[in-house]
């Protein structure tokens, strides 16, 4: 698909997304941008990073509704296509969303209003929350719940940075460097904090600017790519850890987060069940972990709290 024509209006946001075999899902994130029109000015720059089959017609037709830009890449990994979606942006704004978020009513709105208010923050986090129709989706609502209010500081900045819902302003990016590191084909947005750390920085939270992740997977698909993703994970907090920055949850943190947890699990409509849910998922993954960190070629790591 060849890029819209450029308009002489530079849009406040350039929203971008990296996709691999995520057609389903992209269509209903673009179905949630078209809700935003009204807002402000945005562009949708979809990054194709070498999927099985070029983007379809259902998601092409969205060049009619919406300002869409579909480029295809060779499979280099979502950090790539995110850096190449940039350089080919035009917003004020780089917005980065997952292809199974959806942005909720007045996100941009929300967002650009907090922007416009905050000349001193470069980057901000927005509030993920969960699909809370399945036992999945539950127990995703109450990871983010938990996390971010663990991670939320007194000054309103937070300790935590997830590329479902992250903006920074484009004057602060170096559009010929790469922002996201494509050697960390996972974890890469806990990597960017921690870029983001050595400089001084921690995201500005913005709790009324919205998105839901959805994830479309069964439990046992989670636990597959827990599986599949445990050992790339690794190899990106080798990197954090030659920066000297602290990201990782400690045990004692994790304990008081699982502690919370429950009592948020027994409020409707997240539920006891999703707290084993995501308990189950998390002891796999530290078991991963582990028998990943015994392996000599590099040490022990743990699992990132944007594990999805």
């Amino acid at each position: 698909m060849e890029p819209n024509p450029v308009s002489t209006t530079t849009p406040l946001f350039s929203i971008i997304i990296g996709v691999y075999n995520d057609w389903t899902a992209l269509d209903q994130c673009l179905r949630s941008l078209e809700q935003q029109i009204n807002g402000p000015s945005f562009e949708v720059i979809v990054v194709d990073d070498g999927s099985n089959q070029p983007a379809p017609d259902v998601i092409l037709v969205w060049s009619r509704r919406l300002s869409l830009t579909v480029i295809r890449q060779s499979h280099a990994g979502i950090p790539s296509a995110r850096n190449r979606g940039i350089q080919v942006s035009r917003g004020s704004v780089l917005l980065f969303v997952d292809a199974d978020s959806r942005t909720q009513s007045g996100c941009l709105e929300a967002l650009a209003a907090t922007i416009a208010d905050s000349p001193r923050h470069d980057c901000f986090q927005l509030r993920l929350v969960g699909d809370c129709s399945g036992p999945i989706g539950r127990a995703e609502e109450l990871r983010l719940r938990t996390f971010q209010q663990h991670m939320l500081q007194p000054d309103g900045r937070i300790r935590y940075l997830n590329t479902a819902g992250f903006a920074i302003r484009r004057a602060s990016v170096n559009i010929n460097e790469d922002l996201f590191n494509p050697v960390a084909l996972r974890a890469e947005d806990t990597l960017l904090l921690a870029n983001l750390m050595q400089r001084g920085e921690l995201p500005l939270f913005v709790a009324n600017a919205t998105v839901q992740h959805a994830i479309p997977l069964s439990f046992i698909e989670c636990v597959l790519k827990d599986i599949r993703s445990a050992y790339l994970e690794g190899r990106t907090y080798d990197i954090i850890e030659s920066k000297g920055v602290k990201i990782r949850v400690s045990n004692r943190e994790r304990l008081r987060m699982l502690s919370s947890m429950w009592k948020v699990a027994g409020q409707p409509p997240i539920g006891r069940w999703a707290w084993f849910v995501l308990v189950a998922r998390q002891t796999v993954q530290r078991i991963l972990s582990f028998g990943f960190g015994c392996l000599p070629t590099r040490p022990k790591t743990q699992i990132s709290p944007n594990s999805a």
